[in-house]
């Protein structure tokens, strides 16, 4: 079958740089999707994605669609003809919708009966047809929060779009996309190559971008450009770039010619802390700083360009006009912070409104405090260090610097902490409260960093789910969901026996007397609203252990088991599951485990109550046998049950297999005799209560 490349662009105004490779990334899975779905096979795709354009190449995309074996089944037999063996109107209808004659029906005898049947072949469709719908459809279901309208037209998209292009082969598809007619003619560089492009066939489209274009309409080659160009810059001036992977993609994201220039400024502003300097060039300015041989900062940054200067020196000095009064700023706002200690402002967090129903910042660092005090007994943590800790983590939410800086909170904090003389755990606490900020960041490193940054998440979680306002769907303004996750990872990775129901109960008893003094109505009930968060933490837990991988080989019906026990410190539950791994993989599992699901269904259907197994009333052997094989184990059972080691305690109680599988093989449980009968349902619950006190193999499906 013949087939042709496919080339589809999209020419828009600048596209969002923090949303592009989303927005590429998408477009083209869901036009391959759409090929997937109308059984169109295709080669090599390849996407394509600058400030201006998203693309996409497809090679070998076949002109037809393959030819498709319809089959249907009609009405039964004995609906499809009357008494003299005519045709129904139901036959005859059912004939009609194929367009064969009824006598020329097929018929198939299934189960419930001899039906009429017509199996036929539907030719494959044109694929130049089913293109732009398809590019449609994709273009439709792109992750876009809030389309804009352009011009008089009713177009909707990102950004305005200027010209769509869609070649298949050297064909132009006749369609019409965001209201503009498709054509073959792309644009190049906005300033370097202004006029239009005519693309001769698909395979040209890169490479005529590149030549004649200056564009670098690969996004991944693009990055790779900026790189090694800033890499080589920021050699020039005798030091190395940070070079922060998010901050690479943004750039990328915003220059379709990348030319890496460097520039300096003032050596007298080294004198702010390396993260004012490194937050003011990269989160404000998308410069690269230089570090120097020794690995601090140099006063050289390098910014990438998007086009070729005539006058490069004048390109260099506009940067650096631009960033000297940020940094004049900053050294202002710094100087003027340290005219008075951190702590002299905890008076005024009072006056700063944390959350409208919790109250003030003043309130949640009492709140933080109060629950820090408790981690800290439990953790063997210093009390005095968490209370002086708690009291200025906020702190530095009123300098000057977080005011203008956002994203230095914490950091500033330790800073001004530090220059104050507090001790260096307090001031390091008072950065590591926050973290981890987000996915694969660093955990807290001092006892009392970590303290405070669990009761931080705790408060945080609490009073948001006291208010009723947990996450729902897409919408988190509050971050609970990453507060969990940070919570969860701290416990689990720093190896911290933390039972978190009683911290749970504390810190939703906490927000909510502050809820009631704020706004004089009753939250809902400290316990129901503790255990709607502790299935909010087990959900972030399964993410962790099972969809993450921490815990290899789990899958959600282990965790299920494990959580039927409702184990409440993370450590404990995570251990668990490793052992119902472990023990999954005896060859005793699988019978241990069906026994298991049908000594709860008896138990289930019992009415009658379980006490304990009385030995005289053991009349079978094979109950008997199970009796004394239970009693043997338990003692080492429940020693490895106590000390938390389960995978040892499964491990005894998979020698019950054999003596399990006689007493159902021998042994009828609802026997007559009431106390026989009854005897026999405690020895199972017994039996029942050492497993479940690892997880509920019952939900287990073999």
């Amino acid at each position: 079958m013949s087939t042709r490349d496919f080339l589809v662009e999209i020419g828009t105004e600048e596209l969002p740089p923090l949303s592009l490779p989303e927005l590429s990334s998408a477009f083209t899975e869901g036009v391959v999707a759409g090929l997937a779905a109308q059984g169109i096979p295709h080669g090599a795709v390849h996407s394509y994605a600058t400030p201006r354009r998203l693309a996409m190449l497809i090679h070998a995309v076949p002109e037809r669609q393959a030819d498709q074996t319809v089959q249907r089944k009609g009405p039964p037999v004995s609906a499809a003809y009357d008494k003299e063996g005519k045709p129904t109107r139901a036959a005859q209808a059912f004939a009609d919708s194929t367009g064969t004659p009824v006598a020329e029906l097929q018929r198939v005898q299934e189960a419930k009966g001899e039906f009429l049947f017509w199996s036929g072949v539907k030719p494959g469709a044109v694929v130049a047809e089913l293109l732009p719908g398809l590019v449609q459809a994709s273009l439709d279901k792109l992750p876009i929060a809030k389309r804009m309208r352009w011009g008089a037209g009713e177009a909707t998209f990102v950004r305005p779009v200027h010209w769509v292009v869609l070649l298949f082969g050297n064909e132009v598809l006749p369609a019409t996309l965001f209201e503009l007619a498709a054509g073959r003619e792309t644009r190049g560089h906005r300033f370097h190559a202004p006029e239009a492009l005519a693309i001769a066939a698909p395979a040209d489209y890169a490479q005529l971008l590149l030549e004649q274009g200056h564009v670098v309409a690969d996004f991944a080659d693009r990055r790779e450009r900026i790189r090694a160009g800033v890499l080589a810059a920021a050699a020039a001036c005798g030091g190395e770039p940070v070079l922060d992977a998010e901050l690479l993609d943004e750039v990328t994201a915003l220059v379709e010619w990348p030319v890496p220039v460097a520039g300096q400024f003032e050596e007298r502003f080294l004198a702010l802390p390396e993260q004012v300097l490194i937050s003011t060039l990269m989160e404000h300015q998308r410069y690269f700083p230089v570090r120097g041989a020794d690995g601090k900062l140099t006063p050289w940054f390098i910014t990438v360009s998007n086009i070729v200067s005539r006058d490069p020196a004048q390109v260099r000095a506009g940067n650096e006009r631009v960033v000297r009064p940020r940094l004049t700023d900053a050294a202002f706002f710094h100087d003027t912070d340290r005219k008075q200690p951190l702590a002299a402002r905890e008076a005024g967090l009072a006056k700063v409104t944390y959350q409208a129903q919790l109250g003030s910042y003043a309130d949640k660092a009492a709140r933080v405090g109060a629950l820090g005090m408790q981690i800290a007994k439990l953790l063997g943590a210093d009390t005095a260090l968490v209370e002086r800790a708690a009291r200025l983590a906020k702190c530095d939410l009123l300098t000057n610097m977080v005011g203008e800086f956002p994203e230095l909170q914490g950091e500033m904090g330790r800073d001004y902490a530090r220059d104050d003389g507090e001790p260096a755990e307090v001031a390091e606490a008072v950065f590591e409260h926050y973290l981890p900020r987000f996915a694969g960041d660093i955990l807290p490193t001092t006892r009392t960093g970590t303290v405070l940054a669990l009761a931080d998440k705790l408060d945080t979680l609490a009073g948001i789910f006291a208010l009723g306002q947990r996450p729902s769907g897409t919408k988190d303004p509050f971050g609970l969901r990453r507060s969990a996750l940070g919570l969860l990872r701290i416990v689990l990775e720093g190896r911290l026996v933390l039972d978190l129901a009683p911290l749970l109960l504390a810190a939703v008893e906490a927000a909510r007397a502050d809820s009631l003094r704020v706004t004089g109505k009753t939250p809902a009930p400290a316990a129901e609203v503790a255990a709607q968060l502790q299935e909010f933490l087990n959900d972030r837990l399964r993410g962790l252990v099972v969809d993450g991988g921490r815990v290899a080989g789990a899958t959600g019906e282990m965790f299920e088991a494990v959580a039927a026990n409702q184990p409440t410190a993370p450590l404990d539950f995570e251990a668990r599951l490793l052992a119902l791994v472990a023990f999954l993989q005896l060859p005793a599992a699988a019978a241990l485990a069906a026994a298991n699901k049908r000594a709860a269904n008896l138990l289930k259907k019992s009415e009658e109550a379980t006490g304990n197994v009385d030995p005289a009333a053991l009349v079978l052997p094979a109950e008997q046998a199970l009796h004394a094989a239970i009693e043997a184990l338990r003692p080492a059972v429940e020693t490895g049950l106590a000390a938390g080691e389960y995978t040892a305690a499964l491990s005894l109680l998979s020698q019950l297999r054999a003596p399990v599988d006689a007493f159902f093989d021998g042994v009828m449980v609802n026997d007559e005799n009431p106390r026989i009968r009854a005897n026999r349902l405690a020895l199972l619950a017994g039996l029942r209560a050492l497993f479940l006190r690892v997880a509920d193999l019952s939900r287990l499906a073999f």
